[in-house]
C-alpha cells in the first residue's frame, strides 16, 4: 500500500481529500501546517507529499526546501495560485509537479498514480543499470568529475555531495548516460513525465536551470549541461 502525506490547512479540504484517497487504496496522513508536515514527513515517510503553498506557519516554499534536505518523495504542489511564476517558484523550490485548485478529485488521483507509475519505473530502470554495472551502484564520467550513486539516489561533484530533487537527478542520470546526445525539451519532458503529465516543457527549462546553479561553476555560462539553441540541451563532461 503506498503512503500518502497531504500538508493543507484548510480542514475540510483535507479531510475531503484523504477520505477519497483511502477509498483509492493509498495509506492516508494528513498536517494542517508546516511543522506537523515535516515531523511525519520524518516519521511516515510517504511515498509522495501533497502540498499547499499557503500554510499558517511558514509558506510552501520554505517547507518544499526543508522537505526536500531529508526525503526524495515526489512532492505534488496543490495551490490556489495559477500564474506560471507561482509554478516556476514551486518547482525551483523542490516540487516535482503542480496542479490548480479547484480540481477534481479524479485528477489528483491520477496525477499521484502518474507520479507513482513514473517513481516505479525510474526504480526499474535504476535496477537494470545496476544489473548491467554488475552491481555497480554507481555512474561516473570518464574522468570523474560527476559521480551518481543510484542507491542513494546521490550526485557527486568533483566529489562533493550536490542536493537534488526527484526529477533533478534523473535528468542528470539521463544525461550521463547518453552523454553528448541532444534531447528536445519533449523527448526530456516524455522521459522524465511519460504522457500522462499535464506539466508543460516550461518545467524542464526551470529543473535545468536548477540544475546548472548546482553544478556549473557559472550558471550563466554552463560548460556542462549546454543549450542547442532550437533544439533543446545536452550534457558534455568534457571541455
Amino acid at each position: 500500500m503506498y503512503k500518502l502525506l497531504i500538508i493543507e490547512d484548510d480542514q475540510i479540504m483535507g479531510e475531503m481529500l484523504a477520505m477519497y484517497l483511502t477509498e483509492e487504496g493509498y495509506s492516508v496522513k494528513i498536517a494542517d501546517h508546516g511543522q506537523k508536515g515535516l515531523e511525519l514527513a520524518r516519521s511516515f515517510a510517504p511515498d509522495v507529499i501533497l502540498l499547499d503553498m499557503i500554510l499558517p506557519d511558514m509558506s510552501g516554499t520554505r517547507l518544499c526546501g526543508e522537505l526536500r534536505s531529508f526525503s526524495l518523495a515526489p512532492i505534488l504542489v496543490v495551490s490556489m495560485k495559477t500564474d506560471v511564476s507561482d509554478r516556476v517558484e514551486a518547482l525551483q523550490a523542490g516540487a516535482d509537479d503542480y496542479i490548480c485548485k479547484p480540481f477534481s478529485l479524479r485528477e489528483i488521483s491520477a496525477k499521484i498514480g502518474a507520479i507513482i507509475r513514473r517513481t516505479h519505473q525510474y526504480q526499474q530502470q535504476a535496477a537494470s543499470v545496476e544489473n548491467a554495472e554488475q552491481a555497480d551502484t554507481t555512474i561516473a564520467c570518464p574522468e570523474n568529475t560527476f559521480l551518481l550513486d543510484l542507491e542513494r539516489r546521490a550526485i557527486y561533484v568533483n566529489q562533493f555531495h550536490v542536493e537534488t530533487t526527484f526529477s533533478e537527478f534523473e535528468i542528470m542520470r539521463l544525461f550521463i548516460t547518453n552523454e553528448g546526445k541532444v534531447f528536445s525539451r519533449e523527448e526530456l519532458l516524455y522521459e522524465l513525465r511519460g504522457f500522462d503529465s499535464f506539466v508543460t516543457d516550461r518545467a524542464i527549462d526551470v529543473h535545468i536551470a536548477n540544475l546548472r546553479k548546482k553544478i556549473e561553476d557559472n550558471p550563466k555560462e554552463p560548460k556542462y549541461i549546454r543549450t542547442v539553441w532550437g533544439v533543446g540541451y545536452k550534457f558534455v563532461s568534457r571541455n
